[in-house]
């Protein structure tokens, strides 16, 4: 029978360089044992404890499992490198793809690490502004944003551009002001920096960025609703009964034609809770005299988007007469 490997020094945390096991007193035997994973040269880390996860959460899945990786690569990054491009967009939370390569960037012309794993980029130092994001080195959000000009589209850049613009809130729903990870003046500096690839796209996109969608989902609504001409609405809106009593916070208004969108994504669906406080809302909103439309991703992404359509004839009910 063999023996349990020998547990590891807690002050390696979950990912280490080799030379700091090996300072530590750690083997180098224990160090190539099955139970340690090698995401580079150089660093082992910890296997990731199973367990399930939502279809629906693909972008927080994506984002840990790019934060475990980049905290990985950490243990042996040089002073000067940085995460840039499409992993510091992930670990902003931005609705990105990403590839297995990290990418890791150092300002021109100090070189950047070349190695199985890594896309190593060089950036002008006027093209990039470098700060932290989980405790990790990162471009900016705006930088980030103008970085994705060589690979997103228009629409793609849409979507990054809402999330970082968008003002949060609290679990009570109220807002909080100067916690966006940028702002459209931020965005615009960073095109404006230099010349960059993409640009007519970044220009393009940052037309048609707004504060207050928060969901890709929304932003898809909100650009396919503008192509077909509906009016411009008001975004992340709270809603008040006639005593000024807060009744909901609601995605999309229409005030001249009486009419609120909500844009209900899958928890909507799956938490009771959720569903309860829902049709809670829903009856106070039709008790103030708004029609309210409700969308699903399959009437904006489905096979036969149906909901600028459904949209529409709500506003026209309602007295909107198209130009």
């Amino acid at each position: 029978m063999s023996r349990p490997a020998r547990a590891l020094p807690d002050e390696l945390g979950d990912a280490f360089a080799v030379h700091a096991a090996l300072e530590r007193g750690v083997s180098a035997a224990r160090l190539r044992s099955v139970g340690l994973e090698r995401p580079f040269h150089g660093v082992r880390m910890l296997p990731e404890t199973p367990h399930v996860l939502a279809a629906f959460n693909h972008d927080s899945t994506q984002r840990a499992a790019i934060e475990r990786k980049a905290k990985a690569f950490e243990q042996v990054m040089s002073a000067g490198w940085f995460f840039a491009g499409s992993t510091a967009a992930v670990l902003f939370g931005a609705p990105v793809v990403h590839c297995d390569e990290l990418v890791v960037a150092a300002i021109h012309p100090a070189d950047a690490p070349r190695r199985r794993g890594v896309r190593a980029i060089k950036v002008s130092k006027h093209l990039v502004a470098v700060s932290k994001c989980a405790g990790m080195r990162v471009s900016s959000p705006a930088s980030t944003w103008a970085m994705l000009g060589a690979e997103l589209t228009v629409r793609q850049l849409v979507a990054v551009g809402d999330m970082l613009v968008r003002v949060p809130r609290t679990r009570q729903g109220f807002l909080m002001l100067n916690h966006e990870l940028a702002t459209v003046d931020q965005l615009q500096a960073a095109l404006d920096a230099g010349r960059r690839i993409g640009a007519s796209r970044l220009r393009q996109a940052l037309e048609q960025i707004r504060v207050g969608c928060a969901s890709p989902l929304e932003t898809d609504y909100r650009l396919d609703a503008a192509a077909a001409g509906l009016p411009e609405p008001e975004l992340d809106v709270e809603i008040f009964d006639r005593r000024g009593r807060r009744i909901g916070i609601t995605e999309f208004v229409y005030r001249e034609f009486g009419t609120l969108v909500e844009v209900e994504g899958d928890h909507h669906r799956t938490d009771r809770k959720q569903w309860n406080r829902d049709i809670e809302k829903y009856s106070a909103y039709v008790a103030e005299g708004w029609e309210v439309v409700r969308l699903t991703s399959a009437h904006i992404r489905g096979p036969h988007p149906r909901a600028t359509a459904i949209v529409r004839d709500a506003l026209t009910r309602h007295g909107w007469v198209a130009t």
